[in-house]
């Protein structure tokens, strides 16, 4: 079955930093693009950034680049994002997704609040 698990969200103050991790099972990373998504309240959810799984590129979103960074660790099976310097308009639930055989799943969310 597959199955992925966001975990690493939480309360930080303006400027701090998060590492969100997207554990996966069921399926191995090493063949498929993995994407990070973010829904703050009252508004649509939006792409932050993906990772391809050929040769690692990644993409992502105006908004964060240059704070955000998507990684992989395929060895462990989890994609990473790390956030820098967070501003209160990333507070937001976050979800990691994988598209397999033309069916998306979306893995369980992390909150993020940025706030002082």
């Amino acid at each position: 079955e597959v199955q992925l698990q966001a975990s690493g969200g939480g309360l930080v103050r303006p400027g701090g930093s998060l590492r969100l991790s997207c554990a996966a099972s069921g399926f191995s990373l090493d063949g498929f693009d993995i994407g990070w998504f973010r829904q703050a309240p009252g508004k649509k959810r939006e792409g932050v950034s993906y990772i391809k799984s050929t040769g690692g590129s990644t993409v992502s979103a105006d908004s964060v680049k240059g704070r955000f960074t998507v990684s992989s660790d395929n060895a462990g099976n989890t994609v990473y994002l790390q956030m820098n310097n967070l501003k209160p308009e990333d507070t937001a639930v976050y979800y990691c997704n994988v598209k397999i055989a033309a069916v998306t799943y979306w893995g369980q969310e992390t909150l993020v609040t940025v706030s002082s």
